[in-house]
């Protein structure tokens, strides 16, 4: 419970009508949840208006309306708050309802495309191992110290996140390590939020179903770092034709890694095989479970941001040799006849390319590489030909299946996606649009020795088909598949 007037701390209002000395319960922007003395934040959404439910808010016993518009009714017993921008109005209430608990702790964002869960959960799984209390939001768990909850999106909603930071005050958690998405930055959900630090991993194809255009997607990053206060650090891959782009108008103080270039923290791969990687990392050397240049990237992110955040460079390297990969990403098995069988996240055609050059540059070229993907229904359809043709290119067999078709039909997406197979790959390409049948195809096509990629999903456990979502899980599929082949 708080007074009003407090929770509208900083919160640009533009009019007012009724008292702000009163009592409220909870904030919510979902009418369906408003209980009795509750303030409802009326959202305009993607798919409704929260203005729309206004009356029902009032109904279920809101007490204060926050609105951009108001009503033509307006209750004489309702506090009406106008604000310009509902979605900024949330995240600064929230902030306050849970007496700002991001300034409590030291909360990391981290942003990109492609290793944003590998390098907010690497560096949770490290500084936990250092011996901290630690806290993750990101797109597999949220976890407070030692306590997990399942997640919903990449980066919650502005109340889901200062509900849980506000846990992790209470729990002692001193760092939070934070996936930061183009969508939650976007629609205000960070906003009010203090973070101690930024990553930036990297940039490339990705949302532009909700983006109209690539540098819209890329100013959405870029306007997190420009929002980072003079006490936090920034820390860019310089790598990345847009690792300088994220720096240009930050009053944070500014750090760089790469594989490549002069930076503040710099890796060069001495070897590179499916048990790991061998590195040296600003002169000294460290093997670690991860594969991939991919990998080598984030890893160089989470030793600059321990640093940062002043942790002993050695003893960075220690924890670093430990570290265990997360759940979906490069993630492997070996079946008992030999056959490599990985499950990646791999959804846009950047992520999919670097997983395929980090099995190429691996294998021996003496056995088969085998493919599974498929594209999400309702996302982004501008990628779809493109994942096809990075597949049949880098593979020596793909098989174009179903991912999550969500509300679309699935023979249709593969359609789309048969449009970027280049002519002379067409006999390289399968297409199966039942994604069991697909994964269970490769493995009888593959031989001893062989490898198959299965990519897309990584950690999901479900598949969503016309709203509903059914279980299924690639890598249980794929184990299940491979034992009842060995029999």
């Amino acid at each position: 419970m708080s007074i009003l007037k407090d929770i509208l701390y900083r919160v640009a209002i533009e009019s007012m009508q009724g008292s702000t000395d009163i009592v409220v319960n909870k904030i919510d922007f979902d009418s369906r949840k408003i209980g009795a003395g509750d303030v409802f934040v009326a959202i305009r959404g993607t798919i409704s208006n929260g203005h729309d439910f206004i009356n029902t808010a009032i109904n279920q016993g809101a007490t204060v309306i926050v609105c951009d518009t108001l009503p033509d009714d307006l209750k004489k017993e309702i506090t009406y708050i106008k604000v310009k921008d509902t979605n900024s109005a949330l995240a600064c209430i929230a902030a306050n309802f849970y007496n700002n608990p991001s300034q409590k702790l030291k909360l990391i964002g981290i942003t990109g495309t492609n290793g944003k869960t590998t390098v907010a959960s690497l560096l949770f799984q490290l500084f936990q191992k250092a011996g901290q209390k630690v806290g993750l939001i990101s797109t597999v768990k949220i976890v407070v110290d030692k306590l997990e909850y399942k997640a919903t999106h990449t980066t919650p909603d502005s109340i889901t996140i200062n509900q849980y930071l506000d846990e992790m005050v209470s729990a002692g958690v001193e760092y939070c390590f934070m996936e930061v998405s183009s969508h939650g930055v976007h629609q205000k959900r960070t906003e009010a939020l203090h973070f101690a630090g930024g990553v930036f991993t990297n940039l490339s194809h990705d949302h532009l179903d909700y983006h109209p255009t690539f540098a819209e997607y890329r100013d959405v990053k870029k306007s997190f770092f420009d929002n980072l206060p003079k006490s936090a650090f920034v820390l860019t891959n310089i790598d990345d034709k847009n690792g300088q782009v994220m720096l240009q108008n930050t009053v944070a103080k500014k750090v760089t890694y790469a594989l490549k270039t002069y930076a503040d923290y710099k890796a060069q791969i001495l070897e590179n095989q499916l048990a790991g990687l061998l590195l040296k990392v600003n002169g000294n050397e460290v093997w670690v479970k991860l594969i991939g240049t991919f990998n080598a990237y984030n890893l160089l992110a989470i030793y600059g941001t321990a640093v940062e955040l002043g942790m002993e460079s050695l003893e960075v390297l220690r924890l670093m040799s430990d570290l265990e990969s997360v759940s979906g990403r490069f993630e492997f098995i070996v079946s008992t006849t030999n056959i490599t069988a990985i499950v990646d996240y791999a959804h846009t055609p950047d992520a999919l390319e670097n997983v395929l050059k980090t099995i190429n540059d691996i294998r021996t070229k003496n056995e088969q590489l085998i493919t599974v993907v498929g594209c999400g229904g309702n996302r982004d359809k501008t990628k779809r030909p493109i994942m096809a043709e990075i597949a049949t290119d880098l593979s020596d067999k793909a098989i174009l299946t179903s991912d999550n078709p969500r509300n679309e039909n699935p023979d249709e997406i593969i359609s789309e996606m048969e449009q970027g197979v280049a002519p002379q790959n067409y006999k390289k390409l399968l297409s199966i649009t039942d994604r069991k049948q697909a994964i269970k195809t490769a493995c009888q096509l593959a031989q001893p020795n062989d490898i198959i990629l299965i990519a897309g999903k990584g950690h999901e456990t479900y598949q969503e088909v016309k709203g509903v979502r059914h279980h299924f899980d690639d890598m249980e599929t794929v184990k299940e598949i491979l034992e009842q082949l060995n029999k």
